[in-house]
């Protein structure tokens, strides 16, 4: 293996600049290690007992000291800086993720939707990271790549790397960000391109229903999903957000709800948004049932598929980062273990009084949709909210803590 590797090139950056620096300080340590000694040898007190020379300045070797170290500083900055412009230099076509990191765990995202507790990805193809943190600063380290960059809440950054070959490769949080920051590690798995396409089939989140009917009933013909312009209206992000639309002969503001896209999709030519054509036909029973209609209203409107399958709450339980803090069997950890909590009488506090209860449904879901309000007796108050997951995940997370 060479010492630059070509298919690794965050690593080759980085690499060259340290191999760079290293070699011209090793090279200056020889050249006045040797000086001094010569000096030392040819100067000796039993030699010269008495200074001889009576030169006090040189004009051509000041000038030496002075501007062959400050052009050797000047190429580190210069070859520094050029290659730390590469590292953030995206290559095109790359595959984007995006990194939660939050006390103490990772989340990966991937464009589908998909979420996972290790970042999986194609070996020899450049991978963007976004990175985001969901409480305190936490650092994204993975030393096979040379790549590191804090995760400062609020603020999103990214790096990228390509891996040079299928194999496992270690992510640390570089940053210090509480008592369970040592346990914050987990992998990038990086995959031949045939086992990430596998992958990718065999987790791949099944497609929302609405979206299906939307491809089946040719809507995608004339609407975008991504705010495009197209020769209707774009279904991006429609609901609560204004319309104006003509119906019979008088334009009219609308906020788009459940009732109006109904009545958009049925009855097509009663309200035209201004602006657009009145070309869309209308969709009847026949054509379109409501159960299908149904779907392409909850996806245009950002819900949830209502015919996807169950969450998983023990799947949600790892994703989700909460057995960074709660254990599986029973051992103390930052939180309180999950292990027959619906068994166990709950101490808490609330309000500054203490309260005692079983752990129940009820308790389960308030403390996961805000923990800071009942806190565990003898637990710190560390755990933020669960904003980011749906009534359908608290409800699987909770049936699944129920059953432990």
């Amino acid at each position: 293996m060479t010492l630059l590797q070509a298919d690794n090139p965050t690593a080759q950056l980085v690499d060259g600049v340290m191999i760079y620096i290293f070699g011209l300080s090793l090279l200056l340590l020889l050249g006045i290690t040797i000086v001094t000694i010569y000096f030392v040898v040819k100067y000796r007190r039993s030699k010269h007992p008495e200074p001889t020379s009576d030169v006090d300045h040189n004009i051509l070797l000041e000038t030496a000291w002075t501007v062959l170290p400050t052009l050797i500083v000047l190429t580190m900055f210069w070859y520094g800086w050029v290659n730390y412009v590469g590292l953030t230099e995206v290559p095109e076509g790359a595959m984007e993720v995006t990194a939660t990191a939050r006390m103490w765990s990772w989340q990966f995202e991937y464009e589908d939707g998909r979420r996972e507790t290790r970042l999986y990805v194609p070996a020899n193809t450049p991978v963007k990271v976004r990175l985001r943190s969901a409480d305190v600063i936490h650092s994204f380290f993975v030393p096979a790549f040379r790549v590191k960059k804090d995760m400062v809440p609020g603020l999103e950054t990214y790096v990228w790397f390509q891996a040079p070959k299928p194999g496992s490769y270690d992510i640390f949080c570089s940053e210090y960000c509480g008592v369970g920051h040592a346990d914050m590690i987990t992998t990038v798995e990086a995959l031949s391109e045939e086992d990430f396409a596998e992958w990718l089939v065999a987790d791949a989140p099944p497609e929302h229903r609405g979206l299906v009917v939307m491809r089946e009933q040719g809507c995608i013909g004339c609407h975008s999903v991504d705010g495009t312009p197209g020769i209707g209206p774009s279904l991006y992000e429609l609901a609560g957000a204004p319309r104006e639309v003509e119906i019979d002969g008088q334009t009219t503001n609308v906020t788009i709800d459940d009732d109006y896209l109904i009545r958009a999709i049925r009855d097509a030519s009663s309200q035209v948004v201004v602006g657009y054509p009145a070309m869309m036909p209308s969709y009847d029973e026949q054509t379109l049932n409501n159960d299908d209609l149904q779907a392409l209203v909850d996806y245009m409107m950002g819900r949830p598929d209502r015919t996807a399958p169950a969450f998983d709450g023990a799947r949600l339980i790892e994703i989700n980062g909460c057995i960074g803090c709660h254990s599986l069997d029973g051992s103390r950890s930052i939180g309180p273990t999950f292990k027959g909590i619906s068994t166990r009488d709950i101490t808490f506090i609330r309000d500054g009084q203490e309260f005692t209860q079983k752990a129940d449904a009820e308790y389960l879901m308030r403390a996961l949709v805000d923990p800071s309000v009942e806190m565990v007796k003898g637990y710190p108050d560390i755990m933020p909210p669960t904003d980011y997951l749906s009534d359908e995940e608290l409800d699987a997370i909770v049936e699944h803590l129920l059953q432990l």
